[in-house]
């Protein structure tokens, strides 16, 4: 792994873990304001906090860029900025719209786990993408599926809501990790991650006052946790996702990010003093166990065992 995957993955783990804790907050949040209310002021405020780094950053890459060429820097086009920053803000107001309903319904924990499941989808789509998926793969999703079953059923074959819309959102989720797959080696992660949550964030105002009443001492009172989820978790983490991504195979990617649900789990047990039980610990263990067992690369694995044996 060279110097610049390991910067990728560790700047892909802190978002995972700023993911994890944002769930403690998008849930206390909802004690305040409704969860169009939540995402739009949240988007909105991790745009505007971008708006600064993005003139910082040019300024560096002007006297870096005088100074080398460097053939890997994205050339930022306008069309490709634009529509990458539309197309991404579309899903992610899709996947944040539909996470901040479903855990009003569901558990810190729950909602974590099932997020995590676009781990799974994200090489699914790579097949339409002329990417092959093997046996490993529908296998992974076999786990996965059972696990599930067991972290969300209850008695009859039911899915509650809140589950349901969280599964949703991981698959919007799974798109978004895509589409920025593609667009991050053309565009600057910055300027890309900052106009997604403008046009995110304006797209929840329509909801927000479609659905439901904002008022401004809601938003007061709930200002720490529409604080953590607009600077970290918009701000920091989403940026941070965008630039990890850039050179990085998405399904490793996917990986990394997955963590959150682990993260979330913890937190939710600190922070909420929310538990499982018994039957929804081991769907979650057998959905991790998927989500591991989908990025073991055997051949991988058997190079590097024969290459120890000969040193």
């Amino acid at each position: 792994m060279t110097t610049k995957q390991s910067k990728n993955s560790l700047l892909l783990f802190i978002a995972a873990i700023i993911w994890g804790v944002a769930f403690v907050a998008q849930s206390a949040g909802m004690d305040y304001v409704g969860p169009f209310t939540f995402n739009a002021v949240r988007s909105l405020l991790g745009g505007v906090v971008l708006i600064p780094c993005i003139f910082l950053l040019n300024r560096t890459n002007k006297k870096e860029t005088s100074t080398s060429a460097n053939e890997n820097t994205p050339k930022d086009a306008p069309k490709d900025l634009i529509i990458g920053g539309l197309a991404c803000g579309f899903l992610m107001f899709v996947s944040t719209s539909l996470q901040q309903v479903g855990i009003m319904y569901t558990t810190v924990a729950k909602a974590g786990f099932i997020t995590a499941l676009y781990i799974i989808m994200v090489p699914i789509f790579g097949i339409f993408l002329k990417r092959k998926a093997g046996l490993k793969i529908w296998i992974s999703v076999s786990i996965a599926v059972v696990g599930l079953y067991l972290l969300c059923m209850k008695g009859s074959f039911s899915i509650s809501k809140g589950d349901f819309l969280i599964l949703l959102c991981s698959l919007t989720f799974a798109m978004h990790i895509m589409v920025v797959d593609h667009f991050t080696v053309k565009v600057s992660g910055t300027k890309l991650s900052c106009i997604q949550f403008l046009f995110a964030g304006c797209l929840s105002c329509v909801l927000m006052f479609l659905f439901e009443e904002p008022h401004w001492s809601s938003i007061f009172a709930a200002w720490l946790p529409i604080a953590y989820a607009g600077i970290l978790s918009c701000g920091v983490a989403y940026t941070f996702q965008i630039i990890g991504q850039r050179g990085t195979d998405p399904t490793i990617a996917s990986l990394i990010l997955s963590l959150e649900s682990v993260i979330s789990v913890l937190a939710g047990w600190v922070l909420l003093g929310q538990k499982l039980s018994s039957r929804e610990m081991t769907g979650c263990i057998l959905m991790f166990a998927a989500i591991i067992l989908a990025q073991v690369n055997p051949a991988a694995l058997k190079k590097k065992k024969t290459d120890l044996l000969m040193n």
